[in-house]
């Protein structure tokens, strides 16, 4: 899992990935390429 502190740019990798925001972070989840999560610093 990659930690950035703008995850904007990396939603843009996939076409699969999603924003998601899970007890007040934020995260990057994708079903189809699990390499893509990553999570906001």
């Amino acid at each position: 899992m990659k930690i950035r502190n703008s995850l904007r740019s990396l939603r843009g990798r996939h076409r699969d990935n999603q924003l998601v925001r899970r007890k007040g972070r934020i995260f990057i989840i994708n079903k189809t390429q699990k390499r893509f999560k990553a999570k906001q610093a």
